[in-house]
């Protein structure tokens, strides 16, 4: 009973503390008290919660992502993501947000701001940190420069605040740096977002290309970027996530994976990546960087593949996998090596690419395809249209599970080159 009491207590005072007056003068639902009514709408999903919104002033404001997000942490609910999918150039192609427990509706976001000069943004780095989106870095092209057609990396920085109902990006001061294809991560003890190594290489020259070793963090109090440690050595392409408690004594480090610090040539033509085997970690109390030795042994994989990392309710990450052709790998943190979880339960061939992001304590592995499907009317014909599968697989189950859904694009989703994120509203 006490508990119940002081559960009823923490419900009443968010409610009254989001939303001031606005509730307390209306009753959300009309023969419910407002505490079971919060719950109610706090369970549904996001599509539906968009809908309701319209319902009343009330609703309105409970629906929010500022009201939304602590009162559900307040109630301890599971916490819940979105899967936020950019399918290419988002000054072009609005991004999309899909609440996987209602996989058949896609809600568009605003395209990036469109620049006259700037055109073919790729190999940017899309980041949620709370009820805000973020677009970092990227490879394009500038119709400015000498001679044309020659990529060069964006330090520019939008950012989107999904708790206002006037969805509008906002440009944030610009990194130090340019760069693209970098590692990226939430560092709440750094002040907010750590980004390292990175290059200019774009998609359709993937030969040529910079890269850097660079570290910089963006203070989200006084709005500035500064200049941090570098890597051991320079190098673009890799994945990056912040591991507490992972270093001595404890220390919260921000670890980097994969990606490729040089090319050779085959034959003297064929340009060829060398890819890294191994991971560094900076320190965020030292401020040091430290080499963690080779994942693998030469000739096991070519390069590492996508990276998903599962975290628990305080943000931890506490698992982290890695997606290698049909194979799901678990990395052993003790022994610096990639031990194999599962296998697809769908053959995925190589001539695919295919998307992985960790959403809900699950990991998705997204795949884009035509599919046969029948048309509505009296002749019942079979029509090809485009479609996405999950196949979802659960570790502590060991259980694979398929989804199909229809995102609303023109062209099949090549994830070599679309970015993924998740987002919890």
């Amino acid at each position: 009973m006490a508990s119940s009491s002081s559960d009823s207590g923490r419900i009443a005072g968010t409610l009254a503390l989001r939303t001031s007056s606005a509730l307390a003068a209306a009753s959300l639902i009309p023969g419910l008290p407002d505490d079971v009514a919060a719950v109610i709408l706090c369970l549904l999903t996001f599509p539906d919660q968009s809908r309701l919104r319209a319902t009343s002033r009330a609703w309105c404001l409970l629906l929010s992502a500022a009201t939304l997000l602590p009162l559900r942490r307040s109630l301890r609910l599971p916490r819940r993501h979105l899967l936020c999918l950019f399918p290419t150039n988002p000054s072009l192609a609005s991004p999309i947000l899909l609440d996987p427990a209602a996989p058949t509706t896609w809600w568009p976001l605003p395209p990036l701001p469109c620049s006259p000069q700037l055109y073919g943004l790729a190999n940017f780095t899309a980041l949620a940190v709370g009820r805000h989106l973020y677009v970092l870095g990227g490879s394009c092209f500038d119709a400015r420069s000498y001679p044309l057609g020659q990529p060069s990396a964006s330090a520019a920085v939008y950012r989107l605040d999904l708790a206002n109902s006037r969805h509008c990006w906002e440009r944030l001061p610009d990194m130090q740096l340019p760069r693209g294809s970098f590692a990226c991560a939430h560092a709440p003890s750094a002040g907010g977002l750590l980004v390292a190594g990175g290059g200019s290489r774009h998609p359709m020259f993937p030969s040529n290309g910079s890269r850097t070793g660079s570290t910089e963090w963006y203070d989200a109090t006084t709005h500035s970027w500064h200049l941090g440690a570098s890597m051991p050595r320079d190098r673009a392409g890799c994945v990056g996530f912040l591991a507490r408690g992972a270093g001595d004594g404890g220390e919260d480090e921000f670890w980097v994976m994969g990606g490729y610090d040089g090319y050779t040539t085959l034959g003297g033509l064929v340009p060829n990546d060398v890819y890294c085997r191994d991971a560094v970690a900076l320190g965020l109390w030292s401020g040091k960087w430290r080499v963690i030795g080779d994942m693998w042994e030469e000739g096991e994989r070519r390069r590492l593949g996508p990276i998903a990392a599962l975290s628990a309710d305080d943000g931890r990450i506490t698992e982290v996998f890695m997606l290698d052709g049909n194979d799901v790998f678990r990395y052993d943190f003790a022994s610096n090596r990639w031990l194999k979880e599962a296998t697809t339960r769908r053959k995925i061939p190589n001539t695919e690419s295919c998307g992985f992001v960790p959403m809900n304590g699950e990991l998705y592995v997204l795949r884009s395809a035509k599919v046969r499907v029948e048309s509505s009317g009296p002749w019942r014909q079979l029509k090809k249209k485009l479609a996405m599968e999950f196949q979802v697989y659960n570790p502590g189950a060991k259980k694979w599970r398929v989804l199909t859904t229809y995102p609303p694009v023109d062209a099949p989703i090549d994830f070599r080159t679309a970015a993924l994120c998740t987002v919890e509203l």
